[in-house]
């Protein structure tokens, strides 16, 4: 007759298997969504938590937390480098290429959501001491808070670069 022991490990090479088979992961290595961090942390002890998807999130899809669900890790398993788990780094964010549900998430794979689009028409303005000039620009690419975008100014056609602020204006410097 066989021993538990040998029985446990019998059952989990086959929720294994199965896992692989079936391209899921087997329950002994998950945890559901609506579990509190406590109870993981008391139940996995040892566990790394980690964010993943539960659905397909597709490019240009803002990433928001009901569509990734909370994974423990099994116990000496850690999650590769570069790889966002944690829900600060990942709400709100924007997919660049499509997530897989039961994956990790790659840092390179989401970027911050766009406060200007392309073609959108936006205030420019330099500022230089007590010299304030705005005028209108239509952007000729997209920029998150921070990033240098490219602008035509509407009126004399010339393209500037700027960096865009938290309020969506752009700022640009003399060049």
């Amino acid at each position: 007759m066989m021993s538990t022991p040998g029985l446990l490990s019998a059952f989990r090479r086959a929720a294994l298997v199965l896992a692989l088979v079936t391209g899921t992961m087997p329950a002994f290595a998950q945890e559901s969504a609506n579990q509190s961090a406590t109870r993981i942390a008391s139940n996995q002890a040892g566990g790394e938590v980690v964010l993943i998807p539960s659905r397909v999130i597709y490019p240009g899809e803002t990433i928001n937390l009901a569509a990734l669900k909370q994974v423990t890790l099994i116990v000496g398993k850690h999650k590769p480098e570069a790889v966002a788990t944690r829900a600060e780094e990942l709400d709100g964010k924007v997919a660049k290429r499509t997530l897989l549900p039961g994956r990790y998430i790659p840092s390179a794979a989401i970027r911050e959501a766009w406060l200007v689009e392309q073609g959108a028409s936006v205030q420019i303005f330099f500022i230089a001491g007590g010299l304030t000039i705005s005028a209108t620009a239509v952007t000729l690419q997209p920029g998150a808070a921070g990033d240098l975008v490219k602008v035509r100014n509407i009126d004399s056609g010339k393209i500037l670069s700027g960096t865009v602020m938290a309020d969506g204006t752009i700022q640009v410097s003399a060049s």
